[in-house]
Parts: C-alpha cells; structure tokens; sequence
C-alpha cells in the first residue's frame, strides 16, 4: 500500500472512478519526515529517482539515500544559520541534487524559492530583493554563479551561498559539504500550515508574483500523479520539466513519491526528441507528461514504439486536436490534458477512468469544488463562457491553494474575492461535464459583438504549413471594437510576402465562423515571450496596425 493512504480518504463510484478525497495530517506534517524518512524505513530499497543526462552518466538513488542526503543536506543549512522561515534561492537545472536539497530545505522548515538557471541578473536581482532570500544553492554551470553574486551584490543582499558538484568562486561546496556532515540529530520543529516554497509566476501582466504554498502543498498532488498521470506503484514517472518552474512539484516528486513511484530525470539544455524517446526506452518508464510542444515535436518524428509507457499526459497550453490524434495513432495512448495554476494544484483533468476528449481540460478535480461563473457571479449554464473559480471548504484551509502573494495582502484579497478564487481563466462546460478552455479573461477578444477565445483561431492557424509559431490578440478597430490580428513566426523556408499573408488568412477564414476571421496579419522573426516561454499578448496588442 503506497504512504498517500496515511493520508486520504477516497471515494469511488461503481466505475472505479474517484469521486471524493478528504486531505488529514498531523499538525507538524512535513514531506521530509512523515513521506521521505517515513518511506526510508519502511521500504528502505524503494527506488526514488532514476537520473542521466547528456554525457551518458547515470544514477540511482532509493529512498533510503535521499533521507540520509537530505538529512546531511539539513545539517549544512543549520550549521550556516539558515532557520525555519528562512527562504532560500534554488537553482538546479535538472540536476540530482534537486531531490535531496529540496527535502532538507522542508525538514528545517525553510522556504525554498526553485528558480530556472535561464534568470537575467535582473531578474535575479528583483527575486532576491523582493523574497529577502538568506541563501542560495545552484548550478555551477552556464555562468549561474557569477549571475548570482552580481545579483546579490546589487540586491544589497548578504547570504550563505552553495554550488554543487564543483566549486566556484564565493561559494561554497555543498557536496563535498554533505559529505562530512553528520546527520540531523532530530526532528526539526515545523508546521503544516508554514510557508515550505515560493514559486514567483512568469509575469504575463507586471512583475512576477512571488507564489506562497504551505507543508499541505505535497498532498494536494495525490490526485495530480495518481489519477492524472497515473504514476504507478513501483513504476517510473517522467515529468519534461526543469526545477525552476512549479510543474517540477506537480510531476518530479511529491505526489510520484506519495503514490509509491519513482521518478526519471534526464538531465539535458538542448531539447531532442529522440533522446526522449530513447530515456523512456532505456529506463522502462511508465507514465510520461510534457508540455504540448514535445508533443508537436515527437509527432514530426517517426516515434518509436515504447512497450512499457502506459499512459502520456500534457498540461501548459492547449494542444491542437490534430497532435492528440496523430500521438494516439502511433502510440495506441490517448493524450490526457490538464489544467491547474501556480497558485493551485490540479483543478481539471482528463481522469483515471474518464473517456479522454481531445483538446477538453477534463472535469473537475474531486479535491475541489469548481464552478463556473458570469461575470455578475451568476452561475454559467452549460454551454455559456464563465470564468473558473475555487470554491473554498466550510471546515478550514484548502490544501494545494496557495496561503498568500509575497508582500501583496490586496492582490491575494482581490484573488479571494466575492468568497471565492478567480482563476481569471474561461471556459464553459459541455453536457457531459467537461470544460473547454476559451482563453484568460484579458484575452478574449470582443468583436462585432462576438466574443472570440485566441486558441480557437490560433487552432486553425496551426493547420496552415507556414505556420511555425502563433498569437492571436484583439486590436482596436472603429467598426467592431476590436479587430482579430494574427502574429506569426514562419517556418524555415517561408518567407514574409503579400501572398502568403492572403493564403494564409484565406486558408483560416474558410474555416471559422465570420465572426472569427482573421483582419490582420504580422509576420515577425520572434515572439515576446515571459522566462518560461509563455507569449507576451499584452506586448502583441500594444501594436495597433490597422486591417489590410
């Protein structure tokens, strides 16, 4: 029986499908001790994390290696002053040291604050300055270090600072520091309702939003890896994502863990399918998640069978239905899509036991209670755009909802606003009780009356050959309100022209309502995007071409 019954009640319905979860843990929940350690002496030769990167190299830890790593890990953070409450800078790539960092940063109750390697040292400097951080541990590579003490020092920030792996200048080295440590001497005091990370949101509107969760966050993730990406007990999950981002805690290790799966890191800079596909191969992974552009990739490929993958997943971004298709149609595995925030865990899903719909979020999440509301916060009836909101449980905190926005009481009472969280996301709910994605609130585009999603029509756009990369935004037009512009990377062999732009829109507008036609075409080299790759449409719609 895998630990995640410690701490749940589930409820199934006659086709096995989960209807209801209750969450329940002590007062001092903590992952490190009560998951990790908990796991290290019951099955002590349990397989934890599988790891290889690019060089060929390769490692195995089981959980009883990464409680004792972690406990030697928290004995150097003590012994360097860090504290409960104390927030910590990780930036680790994909590196194996993540795993046994992050536990110990929870054993002594510190906020660990995961941040991608790709930083500017401005943003750095922003990070370092707003979270008022007392300490850092990254990557000695891709000049992370030098990043990190130019930010410091422009932050006016003075904090212990660790490399692992190698040294650096003004660091010092955290493996070689762990090796001579001795262990924790006991269990440190914590709270399950502290601050345990802080992810900071990419910032599509504004500075980045520094994203609190407590020492609950882990066990809202039961549902993300057992009943979204059906990590298995005793399989192997892969999660693409670096540790940077928040769907690092959604796949590489908190609810694989607690669902008694282990988890594959490939460790690597330059994306390639086919090394993907040969890690999955080598390694017998089982479950496997990724963002829609591996996906779009991995179908251009000739993809190789995969024997021991029983179940592929696919959050970030909506994923053309094309994609769904030609992906089951090679692999006889249907895409599950999900849905969730920084500031939450998964809230839709395509579940274990549900019939998967392409291009469909899934329904509601048994963890929490989801509706649908109009913008006066009427309920929305099937069929009819509403917005997505959480509402919260009678009897006490929500686990998986973050607990507060760094220094922003106003921005977390607006988020809460009406009784309720605003997701400011749209979609409307089919009969079958599934939801349909329709855009953010800011991004639907308003015309001749008709309120147009960007996806639907960056959807068609998609289909064109052209077609490389998409965004589709309103702009003011004195006829309709607003006017719908595509922006568009081409693909290589392309090249901008009159007649290109006129195939282009023709071959879309012949396959969407008027009301959704294309009124404006721009071809650019490149995308504004945010650190995570997300595109800037507030920057696309500061441009205001007129229709051709």
């Amino acid at each position: 029986m895998s630990i995640d019954q410690n701490f749940c009640h589930e409820t199934f319905d006659s086709q096995g499908r989960l209807t209801h979860i209750r969450l329940h843990c002590p007062d001092n929940f903590n992952f490190g001790y009560d998951v990790v350690d908990a796991l290290a002496e019951r099955t002590p030769d349990m397989r934890a994390l599988v790891w290889c990167n690019t060089e060929n190299e390769e490692r195995f830890f089981t959980m009883a290696d990464i409680s004792r790593l972690s406990s030697k890990a928290a004995s150097v953070f003590l012994q360097a002053g860090i504290r409960r409450g104390d927030r910590v800078m990780v930036a680790l790539k994909r590196h194996y040291e993540y795993w046994y960092v992050s536990v110990a940063l929870h054993k002594i109750g510190a906020v660990m604050i995961p941040v991608t390697h790709m930083l500017t040292v401005d943003d750095l400097v922003y990070r370092m300055r707003s979270a008022r951080i007392r300490g850092v541990v990254c990557t000695p590579q891709n000049e992370v270090p030098r990043h990190m003490l130019e930010a410091a020092a422009a932050a006016g920030i003075q904090c212990a600072m660790w490399t692992v792996q190698t040294a650096a200048e003004g660091f010092e080295n955290l493996t070689d520091a762990i090796a001579s440590a001795p262990p924790l001497s006991g269990r440190q005091e914590t709270a399950a309702h502290d601050p345990m990370v802080m992810y900071f949101t990419s910032g599509t509107t504004g500075y980045p939003k520094g994203v609190t969760h407590d020492f609950t966050y882990p066990l809202a993730h039961i549902v993300t890896a057992k009943y979204w990406q059906q990590a298995e007990e005793g399989g192997l999950h892969f999660t693409v994502s670096e540790t940077g981002w928040a769907k690092a805690s959604w796949g590489k290790i908190y609810g694989q863990w607690l669902a008694g799966s282990a988890v594959m890191v490939y460790d690597f800079d330059n994306f390639d399918p086919r090394q993907l596909t040969a890690v999955i191969n080598r390694y017998g992974v089982t479950s496997f998640c990724a963002p829609p552009t591996v996906y779009r990739y991995l179908v251009r490929k000739d993809i190789p069978p995969m024997p021991t993958l029983h179940h592929a997943s696919t959050a970030g971004e909506l994923l053309n239905p094309e994609v769904f298709r030609r992906f089951t149609e090679r692999t006889g595995l249907p895409l599950t899509e999900g849905y969730g925030q920084t500031e939450t865990a998964l809230l839709l899903a395509n579940f274990k036991g549900y019939t998967p719909v392409a291009g469909s979020m899934g329904v509601a999440s048994p963890l929490y209670d989801i509706r649908l509301l109009r913008k006066d916060g009427t309920p929305a009836p099937v069929g009819e755009i509403g917005e997505i909101v959480i509402v919260p449980p009678e009897d006490g905190p929500q686990p998986g909802m973050l607990t507060g926005y760094l220094d922003n009481e106003k921005l977390y009472r607006h988020a809460w606003r009406g009784g309720v969280y605003h997701t400011g996301d749209a979609a409307y709910q089919d009969e079958n009780g599934y939801y349909w994605f329709h855009g953010r609130f800011d991004d639907i585009i308003k015309s001749g009356g008709f309120r147009v999603g960007p996806f639907e029509v960056e959807n068609v756009l998609m289909e064109h050959p052209a077609v490389l990369e998409c965004s589709v935004v309103g702009v003011p037009d004195a006829l309709r309100g607003q006017a719908i512009k595509a922006v568009i990377v081409l693909t290589p062999g392309y090249e901008p022209s009159r007649d290109l732009e006129k195939d282009i829109r023709e071959f879309c507008n012949a396959r969407m309502a008027e009301y959704k036609w294309i009124r404006i075409i721009e071809f650019v080299s490149a995308m504004p995007k945010t650190i995570s790759g997300k595109i800037r449409k507030t920057e696309l719609r500061m441009q205001t071409s007129q229709p051709h």
